[in-house]
C-alpha cells in the first residue's frame, strides 16, 4: 500500500476497519430515557475539567436506544451527562460527558476516535413493562444502573424537547504517545442541530446506582431526582471543535 493510500486511511485495521467511512452517522427512532438528578457539588467538581465550572450539581442519567444509525446498525447505550457551564458562555447551560458505555464496537471506536465520546464496554437496555419504561446498565455480569419511569403520563411541549438534547456538549479528546505522555487533550464542543422531534414525555421517575469499581456511576449519587423525560427522535450528530488545548500555552 502506497503512503498516500495509507493517508487516506479512517482507522484500522486496514483490511477490515473497525468502522465506516464517511459520515455523519444519522440516527433514526433514537429514543431517550433521561433522568436529572442532583448530586453532591464537591463529588461532582471532582470530575469536571477546567475551564468548565460547575453551579448546580445536576446529572443526567440518560439510556438510549438506537434501533437504525447508519453504518453502526442497532444498540443501546447509557451514561452520564453533566450539567455544566464555559466562561466563554456565561449563563448557557452545557452538558459534560462524564461516562458512556455501549457493547457496539464500532460505537465505541468511531465515537472515540472521531470525536470525544468517553465510551467503553457495557451492556445497556431500554424496555417497556406493561406501564413502566426501564433503562438498565450492566458492566459484564453486574447490575450498576436501573432507571424507571411512568410510560407516557404527560406530554413535554416540542421546544423543550428539542431544548434538552440540543444543548451544547462538552468532552476531553485524549490520546497517548509511545511514551505513555498526552499526545493530544483537548476540551472540544458540540452541538445536535439536525433534530426532528417525534414524541416526548414526562412522568415519576426513579434511579438506583450501584457501586462498581470499573463502572463508578455511583460516585456521583443521587441525592434528588429533579425531571425525567421519554424522547423519540432523529437527528444527527454535530461535528466537535476545539475549544481549549490542554498542551498549548
Amino acid at each position: 500500500m502506497r503512503a498516500e493510500d495509507v493517508r487516506r486511511q479512517l482507522t484500522t485495521p486496514i483490511g477490515a476497519p473497525a468502522y465506516p467511512p464517511g459520515g455523519p452517522y444519522r440516527f433514526t427512532d433514537r429514543e431517550y430515557l433521561n433522568i436529572t438528578y442532583r448530586t453532591d457539588v464537591e463529588a461532582m467538581r471532582a470530575v469536571v475539567p477546567e475551564p468548565l465550572t460547575v453551579g448546580d450539581p445536576l446529572v443526567t442519567f440518560e439510556v438510549m436506544k438506537m434501533p437504525d444509525v447508519t453504518g453502526l446498525g442497532a444498540f443501546t447505550e447509557s451514561g452520564q451527562v453533566l450539567t455544566v457551564e464555559h466562561p466563554d458562555a456565561a449563563g448557557e447551560q452545557a452538558a459534560y460527558l462524564h461516562a458512556m458505555y455501549v457493547d457496539n464496537l464500532g460505537s465505541i471506536t468511531s465515537g472515540r476516535e472521531i470525536s470525544a465520546f468517553p465510551k467503553k464496554f457495557g451492556n445497556a437496555r431500554l424496555h417497556l413493562d406493561v406501564d413502566t419504561l426501564v433503562g438498565t446498565l450492566d458492566y459484564r455480569s453486574l447490575r450498576v444502573a436501573t432507571a424507571t419511569m411512568g410510560y407516557k403520563h404527560q406530554l413535554v411541549d416540542e421546544a423543550e424537547a428539542r431544548a434538552e438534547i440540543t444543548r451544547p456538549t462538552y468532552a476531553l479528546k485524549m490520546l497517548p504517545g509511545y511514551d505513555r505522555h498526552p499526545r493530544i487533550c483537548e476540551l472540544v464542543r458540540s452541538q445536535i442541530t439536525d433534530l426532528t422531534i417525534k414524541g416526548a414525555w414526562t412522568g415519576p421517575a426513579r434511579l438506583q446506582l450501584f457501586e462498581h469499581a470499573l463502572a463508578p456511576l455511583a460516585d456521583l449519587p443521587v441525592r434528588e431526582v429533579v425531571s425525567a423525560s421519554h424522547i423519540l427522535c432523529d437527528l444527527t450528530l454535530g461535528r466537535p471543535a476545539v475549544v481549549h488545548d490542554y498542551l498549548g500555552d
